[in-house]
């Protein structure tokens, strides 16, 4: 049994990035073919397209009663994008922050994860706290359209025109379809196996949540991190990582509590919560502290990476 969980993990996660690629695309043709602004193909599906394997995934777990799995997956993935993702990124290229960035989204990134820690308090992740996580996101999405329509942010429409790949309707369509089935099926795949490895090696679902799933999760986002280094567009990798935390905190849990309200078990409170604030502050002390021209250095990326290393692995120390 669990070198067939192991088979319909790893199955689960190529699917799954696949999918979820193939979902944005299509969905972002389909919205710029219905007339949507770029603007709002940008802020919204674009934008937070690369939470959307985090937002299946834990959708279903908690559907399915494994809510540990939910939320070790979000903040798992919080973790990943700023420890193993913008790490191993800026070791490969450094990375300028952009003022605007740092003024806007920063403030907004911390206030969301001290917002969840606050909430999570009681020992409980209720429907009214889960109401209050997508209310927040909503303000925030409202926010950020309002803003950059306002200030007409030429820079943004010509990144999105850049993503956005002209095919025909009933390709776009097609995708957009296709890849929500896949995201679905692939999701449901990941959750069983996960859900069977943890049996087999007696692990807690929280641990499977914030180690496999959430690395599994994360894991598209690393590719195009990397390959955007590459191309020498490193200054989006930040921008990606705000919004995907954002996402995840506001959205994929506040969605897995109104599906299933649960109990936060004490780890989240004391180890979790924690190190997931940690990391978000180190990112913003370190634009912080870069003066007008905040730069995200090799050896701040060697330490992020080292923290992220360094916290897996006691997980995994502690699992066994």
């Amino acid at each position: 049994m669990l070198v067939a969980a192991t088979i319909a993990v790893v199955v689960g996660l190529v699917v799954l990035a696949w999918s979820a690629d193939k979902f944005v695309e299509g969905a972002s043709a389909v919205a710029s073919l219905l007339g949507m602004p770029t603007l709002l193909i940008g802020i919204v599906i674009l934008g937070f397209g690369t939470s959307a394997p985090e937002l299946v995934v834990s959708a279903f777990a908690a559907a399915d009663g494994h809510t540990e799995i939910a939320l070790g997956n979000a903040l798992g993935s919080n973790i990943a994008n700023i420890g193993l993702i913008l790490g191993a990124t800026v070791l490969i290229l450094p990375i300028a922050v952009k003022s605007s960035t740092l003024k806007r989204e920063f403030p907004f990134l911390l206030g969301a994860t001290g917002l969840t820690w606050f909430l999570f308090l009681d020992g409980e992740l209720s429907r009214l706290d889960a109401a209050i996580l997508m209310a927040s996101l909503v303000v925030f999405l409202g926010w950020s359209i309002w803003l950059a329509s306002r200030r007409h942010d030429v820079e943004l429409e010509e990144e999105v025109a850049e993503e956005l790949h002209t095919q025909p309707r009933w390709r776009a369509w097609m995708w957009t379809i296709v890849g929500l089935i896949l995201l679905v099926v692939s999701s449901r795949v990941l959750v069983w196996g996960s859900v069977e490895i943890a049996g087999a090696l007696g692990w807690s679902d929280l641990v499977i949540g914030l180690t496999v799933v959430a690395i599994g999760t994360s894991a598209p986002e690393l590719a195009s991190s990397l390959a955007a280094a590459r191309r020498g567009h490193a200054d989006m990798v930040i921008g990606n990582v705000i919004g995907s935390n954002l996402f995840n905190t506001l959205g994929v849990i506040g969605l897995a509590g109104l599906i299933a309200p649960s109990v936060v078990d004490a780890e989240v409170l004391n180890r979790d919560m924690p190190v997931t604030l940690a990391f978000t502050v180190a990112l913003f002390l370190i634009a912080l502290l870069g003066g007008r021209n905040p730069m995200v250095k090799r050896w701040h990326g060697a330490l992020l990476l080292g923290a992220w290393v360094a916290y897996t692995a006691y997980l995994l120390v502690v699992a066994s």
